[in-house]
C-alpha cells in the first residue's frame, strides 16, 4: 500500500524533468533562430555599406584620371593607348614618333604631341564619326620616359628617371623629400626649356598640396630642373 504513492512521487520529478528539457529546447530553438535572423539582417545591411565604399572609390579613381588627361601634354616617345569601345577591332597601341604623329587604322597619320590626352581623343571623334556607332574613344597615357633634375633644399639632390608621367612633387620626393628645416616649398621653381630655346621659370605651391590644400598636379617634361629654394632665415 506504500509503493505506490512511492511510485507517484518518483514519476512527477521525471514528468517535469522532461517538460523543463523540451522547454529549454524550444528556448534555444528559438533563440538559434533569432541570431540567424541577426546575422542575415547584419550581412544585408553590410553590403549597401560595402558597395558605397567601393563606388566612392572608382569615383576618386575616375577623378584622379580626368585630371591626369586634363594636366598631360603628349611628347615625343609616349606610348598611347587608343581604345574603341564599340569597335574593340580598331584598338591600338601607338608611341609618339618624333616627327609627334601616331598612326592609326582608318585615318593614317595624326598629330599628338603637344595635345592633351582629351584634345587627341576629340580630334579622333571628328577623325572616326563616319565609322563609329558609338561615339566614344578612350585615350590613355601607357608609358612615358622623363629625365628630369632635382636640386635644392632636398636630401638627395641629383637625376630623376621616370618610365611614367611624373610630377615636381614626385621627383623631389624620389629625391629623399625636402629638407623640411630648410626647404620653402611655397616657391619651387621649375625651370623649363622651351622649344623656342628659351628658358621659362615656373613657380609652384608644392606646400599647398601637401596640406590638401590643392589637388591639381604639376606634371613634368623631359630635362626640366626642379629647384627646392631655402626659406629665408636670420642668424
Amino acid at each position: 500500500m506504500k509503493s505506490a504513492p512511492t511510485h507517484v512521487t518518483q514519476n512527477r520529478p521525471c514528468n517535469e524533468t522532461s517538460s523543463s528539457a523540451l522547454s529549454r529546447r524550444v528556448r534555444l530553438a528559438l533563440g538559434a533562430g533569432a541570431m540567424a535572423i541577426l546575422v542575415l539582417s547584419s550581412g544585408c545591411q553590410g553590403h549597401p555599406d560595402n558597395t558605397v565604399s567601393s563606388g566612392q572609390n572608382k569615383t576618386a579613381h575616375q577623378t584622379a584620371s580626368q585630371q591626369n588627361a586634363e594636366t598631360l601634354t603628349l611628347r615625343e616617345g609616349d606610348v598611347l593607348k587608343v581604345s574603341f569601345p564599340s569597335s574593340p577591332n580598331l584598338d591600338a597601341t601607338q608611341t609618339i614618333r618624333r616627327d609627334g604623329k601616331i598612326a592609326l587604322t582608318l585615318i593614317g597619320e595624326i598629330q599628338a604631341a603637344g595635345l592633351k590626352p582629351a584634345e587627341l581623343q576629340n580630334e579622333l571623334l571628328k577623325l572616326y564619326a563616319p565609322q563609329l556607332v558609338s561615339k566614344e574613344i578612350l585615350v590613355s597615357v601607357v608609358s612615358s620616359s622623363i629625365t628630369a633634375f632635382v636640386t635644392g633644399a632636398v636630401l638627395r639632390p641629383g637625376k630623376i628617371v621616370s618610365d611614367h608621367p611624373i610630377t615636381a612633387l614626385e621627383a623631389i620626393m624620389e629625391a629623399g623629400g625636402p629638407d623640411y628645416a630648410k626647404a620653402n616649398l611655397k616657391s619651387v621653381v621649375v625651370i623649363r626649356q622651351e622649344a623656342n630655346g628659351k628658358t621659362r621659370n615656373i613657380t609652384v605651391n608644392l606646400k599647398q598640396v601637401i596640406e590638401g590644400k590643392s589637388n591639381e598636379p604639376f606634371y613634368l617634361q623631359p630635362s626640366d630642373i626642379v629647384y627646392v629654394p631655402e626659406g629665408f632665415s636670420m642668424f
